[in-house]
């Protein structure tokens, strides 16, 4: 069989007319052909691709169509609590802060250098102990100067003493003398003589006492060159340093030398809230001062005093307990928790999450058997953070809904879900 006949492609290229590419471009006979086929399968391969993804997507749009429609269909779902009467002891946390029993702030009481001190911060020390000790050489030398006038005093006194015994024995010779040897002015001369040195006399007594109370007043500043703890406690700042220069007084511009607090017993302060005060008024409550999260750090009490009163400002009522600090665990100015065990009556208690408060008042979405939403106004009687006491409006066995969506109105239908019964339980979804 003869071979196929090749036909020559008819172009011809300028490169091959001058002789730099000898070898010529040739195609077969059938080459367009494929081209077309090629074209057409992938032409059908799209259109088969974009109906499949076309009708997947329709498929998923109307699946969540149908999804939408469904859950609209349905009534919307609430957390809801099954509330009880109780009647046990309430435990109400409030914030506190501890203090010293006594606290004082130690000045100079005379001008001079600090010679040397001997305490620092966190020492404990005891009342009398010489905390630092102060160069006073003007004070010496004043008490050095009143001793000196106080002895010329009492030699003043001497001399006014004879003075006065000689002027009244020459007033008794003369007073005795028979009428005729001496005259009635020479007499009377004598007589006042003798007043004058009873009086000079009297004088000089009065300014050895002068003197004396001189040296007594600047003795006694001797004394306070030692600087003394006024009790039993702890150094909780200095602000002296040896060769400081000192002046006696508590002025704004009085350099404070010393500061010690006393912290066995200790105090606690709280400031109860208004509707616990009643409570709380009578020391003897029972409480829990908790300064850390273990039980070693718990340490029980009771009320010791309160202020009797309402504080206006706050509306809170002051309340103080005093605790045992031999161990110095407790220090002023800690932030600690107390629980007070308080007797109630009767109550009903809901999570702080069910109340909806409203312009006229505290509210509490109840749930009717068949799913109703009732929005009832209820009195709180106690607010203890994350429990509420109710006082009226609701009832034992209601069933509250807890954090109600505000686009849930009176009377809708809604699918409950029970989170628990009891004010334990509670209280625990409620945290």
């Amino acid at each position: 069989m003869d071979a196929p006949h090749e036909v020559l492609d008819p172009y011809v290229s300028p490169r091959e007319e001058a002789g730099d590419d000898p070898t010529p471009t040739r195609f077969s006979q059938n080459t367009g052909g494929k081209l077309l086929r090629v074209a057409i399968v992938m032409a059908i391969a799209l259109a088969a691709g974009f109906f499949l993804v076309h009708h997947n997507r329709s498929a998923e749009d109307a699946k969540l169509a149908d999804a939408t429609r469904h859950s609209a269909a349905e009534p919307p779902g609430v957390d809801t609590v099954r509330v009880e009467e109780t009647n046990g002891p309430q435990t109400l946390i409030l914030p506190g802060a501890t203090a010293a029993w006594d606290e004082a702030t130690i000045y100079a009481r005379v001008n001079g250098y600090v010679e040397k001190w001997l305490v620092d911060i966190g020492d404990q020390v005891k009342a009398g102990q010489t905390l630092a000790t102060i160069f006073a050489p003007e004070l010496d030398a004043e008490l050095v100067a009143a001793k000196a006038k106080l002895n010329a005093s009492i030699a003043q006194v001497a001399v006014k003493l004879a003075r006065a015994n000689f002027a009244s024995t020459s007033y008794e010779r003369w007073r005795d003398s028979p009428k005729g040897v001496v005259s009635d002015q020479e007499r009377e001369d004598k007589q006042a003589a003798k007043a004058e040195a009873d009086a000079e006399l009297v004088a000089a007594h009065a300014q050895v006492a002068l003197q004396q109370a001189d040296v007594d007043r600047l003795t006694a500043l001797t004394q306070f060159k030692e600087v003394k703890a006024p009790f039993d406690g702890a150094v909780s700042e200095r602000q002296v340093d040896t060769g400081d220069l000192v002046t006696a007084g508590s002025t704004a511009s009085t350099k404070l030398l010393y500061r010690v607090v006393q912290d066995d017993p200790l105090r606690v302060f709280v400031s109860a809230p208004q509707n616990a005060a009643p409570d709380l008024m009578k020391p003897g409550v029972a409480a829990e001062v908790n300064f850390g999260d273990g039980p070693s750090q718990r340490v029980e009490g009771k009320i010791t005093r309160t202020a009797g009163t309402i504080d206006p400002r706050s509306r809170t009522l002051r309340v103080e307990i005093d605790l045992p600090n031999p161990d110095h665990r407790l220090v002023p100015g800690m932030y600690v928790r107390v629980e007070f065990k308080l007797k109630t009556g009767e109550r009903i208690e809901v999570p702080a999450s069910a109340l909806l408060f409203r312009p006229d008042g505290p509210h509490v979405a109840v749930i009717a058997k068949n799913g109703a939403v009732s929005f009832r106004k209820v009195t709180i009687i106690r607010d203890d953070g994350s429990v509420v006491s109710i006082g009226s409006g609701l009832a034992d066995g209601d069933e509250v809904a807890l954090n109600i969506s505000s686009q849930i109105v009176e009377g809708q239908i809604v699918k409950t879900n029970q989170s628990g019964n009891g004010p334990a339980q509670k209280a625990a979804e409620a945290k």
